[in-house]
């Protein structure tokens, strides 16, 4: 249970340390004194979200530390699992930054919120003012009877067939939509395997085939160059090339040369053009040595051909060609499937009427026990209310049969009547905020009894009531304090006097700042304070007899 709370400059409240008895608890204040604060620390040091906003203003951090001792066996495991130890005492704390982050620690070491959220969750009920809300949702009214039936494990199992029966039913159901379109899906498939399978295409073909075609291309180029250079020198019939118009110049100067004088400038140019003949068929020779027919315009048309085929594939195909040889293989798989879909879909369909079963017979068990566990509860609930002055209040968990899911079979609403002569109907149309105070503070009694929380908060568990049902309730919230620790913020009287320890939330002023404190009241203290309560005015002789009849009333219980 919480033993103590220790708070550092969180919004108004610059330093408190708050120590716990292990049975009732009361805080009282003005309005606005910093009571929700106080609650939202300890939502903090719990793990829950938390904003920069609750730094008191001009300081770096707000730290919150909580101490616990006497915790459960399943929270000593928690701590185990995540590698923390347990010596009789557990200390939880949350920073908060001004620049809005946070650090969180359990006994000291460094931890993430999530976990000292998990840690945490077994330690506290945290019963805010607001959480009447859940009470109109009729998914947490059936919660509530499985918490107390102690049906969540039966649950779980059910939960886990009926997701394998979902999931199958889901199979059945996308294999029949195939089947009744099976034989066009048949016959297109056919199609498909037969044009792709005929190009017989593999992989990085495509690439393949481009960068050959590019490389044919370069080296046709290269050719025609070269053996349009062959025929200018050489000639590929021996007439009208270089070499044989200058052996006709050179024959034409033969006739004219004097061969006997080699001073005969004739016969210098003769000569002259005999080495040139000789160079220029050299180099035709050397030129006639790099021609290659290996590329010829035959193979180029072929790489041109099945580039157009692998084109025209992506077009109609709308993909890739590795991918379409991945599509071909699936096509496969797809048609060998159809093919033999009927068994497919008897075998799912036999999986599917044993799952069915099972799920129906889970179901029809559960809706069972929560019928045996509703009257049990029904009783229990009406016997707390009627004690919170709610004598003619009538009671029931409604069941109506409703079509199969995830959380069984049944449909439940709590529906209520709390007058005599009328029927019981929903709750958001009958109850009354009191009301709802009332009947969610019997509802966390009796499932009290059902879990293994040791510390209750109520955060204003007495809106909408007063007078006696507010006496009722203050006497309630006692005797669970005999079964766990019980901390209540309270506006009034008849509650605060039930406490075994009052805490007073105080807010004060100085020229610069507004603090809020948090100290203990002895006897003389609290009479002053319910006195406030009472009348607005501490020093009220008539209210100050009226607390002390409260508080000896207590002392006399």
């Amino acid at each position: 249970m919480l033993k103590e709370l220790n708070i550092e400059n969180l919004a108004v409240i610059e330093k408190a340390a708050i120590s716990f008895c292990d049975k009732f608890n009361v805080f009282s204040g003005e309005t606005g004194a910093g009571k929700s604060i106080l609650i939202g620390g300890i939502n903090a040091v719990l793990g829950a979200r938390t904003d920069k906003s609750i730094v008191r203003t001009g300081e770096n951090k707000a730290v919150v530390t909580a101490l616990f001792d006497d915790i459960s066996k399943e929270t000593q495991k928690k701590l185990e699992e995540n590698g923390y130890s347990y010596d009789g005492e557990l200390l939880l704390q949350r920073e908060i930054s001004s620049d809005g982050k946070s650090t969180a620690r359990i006994n000291g070491k460094v931890t993430t919120a999530a976990v000292l959220k998990s840690i945490a969750s077994d330690l506290i009920d945290i019963h805010g003012q607001h959480d009447t809300a859940i009470l109109m949702s009729t998914d947490n009214q059936r919660q509530i009877l499985d918490s107390y039936g102690g049906l969540n494990e039966k649950l779980s199992e059910y939960r886990e067939i009926f997701h394998k029966f979902s999931h199958i039913s889901k199979q059945v159901k996308a294999l029949q939509q195939k089947i009744n379109d099976r034989d066009s899906r048949i016959e297109d498939l056919k199609e498909k395997i037969e044009e792709v399978s005929s190009y017989n295409l593999y992989a990085g073909e495509e690439k393949e085939v481009t960068e050959k075609l590019e490389e044919a291309r370069n080296l046709e180029s290269v050719q025609k160059a070269l053996s349009q250079a062959y025929g200018s020198l050489c000639g590929y019939d021996d007439e009208g090339s270089a070499a044989s118009l200058i052996r006709s110049a050179l024959n034409n100067l033969d006739k004219i040369s004097d061969s006997d004088n080699e001073n005969d400038k004739y016969f210098k140019l003769s000569k002259r053009l005999s080495e040139a003949v000789i160079e220029i068929e050299d180099i035709g020779l050397e030129i006639s040595k790099n021609i290659s027919d290996e590329y010829s315009s035959e193979n180029i048309s072929q790489l041109e051909s099945r580039l157009s085929d692998l084109l025209l594939l992506k077009r109609r195909y709308r993909t890739d060609i590795d991918r379409l040889i991945s599509d071909l293989e699936d096509w496969k798989r797809e048609l060998e499937d159809l093919q033999c879909s009927d068994d497919v879909l008897e075998e799912l369909n036999e999986k599917r009427r044993e799952l069915a079963e099972k799920v129906k017979a889970q179901a029809a068990e559960i809706s069972d026990l929560r019928k045996k566990a509703a009257d049990e509860l029904v009783k229990k609930i009406t016997e707390e209310l009627v004690f919170l002055d709610m004598p003619n209040i009538r009671f029931i968990f409604d069941f109506q049969k409703d079509k199969i899911s995830i959380t069984g079979m049944d449909k439940v609403e709590m529906l209520i009547s709390v007058n005599k002569g009328e029927e019981p109907k929903s709750m958001n149309k009958i109850a009354s905020g009191g009301e709802l105070s009332r009947i969610m503070l019997a509802v966390k009694n009796v499932l009290a009894s059902s879990d293994n929380v040791p510390t209750m908060i109520f955060d204003e568990i007495d809106t909408g009531i007063s007078g006696r049902a507010a006496q009722k309730v203050g006497i309630k919230l006692s005797e669970i304090s005999d079964k766990r620790q019980v901390l209540c913020v309270t506006h009034l009287a008849q509650i605060a006097a039930m406490g075994d320890r009052h805490l007073l939330i105080e807010k004060k002023s100085d020229d610069l700042r507004t603090y809020t404190t948090v100290h203990s009241l002895g006897f003389n203290e609290r009479k002053r304070e319910i006195a406030r309560i009472i009348s607005g005015n501490s020093d009220s002789e008539a209210a100050l007899l009226s607390a002390e009849e409260l508080l000896n009333r207590k002392k006399s219980k």
